[in-house]
């Protein structure tokens, strides 16, 4: 598997923190940017991991960090083979990947403190997808995107 990181301004200091955890836990990665807190346009790294993971072949997944998280999964979520789960909870995190395969973590860095951050990091990359009956769910939003 592909990981692809990358945040705005807003979401630089959990997306270093996200970084200790992948590098203690020796998860490869790929990381995008910023390498700054000054500011910066979330769509144009939303774009840069959207785009490594529709070359990746299926293989590839991201995690993408903004000041709440929101602007960037909007812009995420425009790219066809896009699923990008904004996740503020373990639940959710673990149900994004569980039922939704989503292949995009995205959290807030200004509303998701950097112990939590892991922790739904942790648990969205080590849950896989059930497919079944959530299969045809997303074979339903495929045809939405053709």
């Amino acid at each position: 598997m592909a990981l692809f990181l990358a945040s705005d301004h807003g979401g630089f200091e959990l997306k270093e923190e996200i970084k200790k955890y992948l590098d203690t836990n020796k998860i490869d990665y790929k990381d995008l940017g910023t390498n700054t807190s000054e500011s910066v346009d979330y769509p144009d790294y939303a774009k840069k991991v959207a785009d490594e993971i529709n070359n990746a072949d299926g293989e590839g997944k991201g995690i993408l960090v903004c000041g709440t998280g929101i602007g960037i999964s909007i812009a995420a979520n425009k790219f066809r083979g896009i699923r990008a789960a904004l996740c503020g909870d373990s639940f959710s995190a673990k149900m994004s990947r569980l039922h939704n395969n989503a292949n995009i973590l995205v959290l807030g860095g200004r509303v998701t403190g950097s112990a939590l951050g892991v922790e739904i990091v942790d648990i969205w990359l080590n849950t896989p997808f059930e497919g079944g009956r959530h299969q045809k769910r997303l074979d339903k939003i495929t045809a939405f995107e053709n």
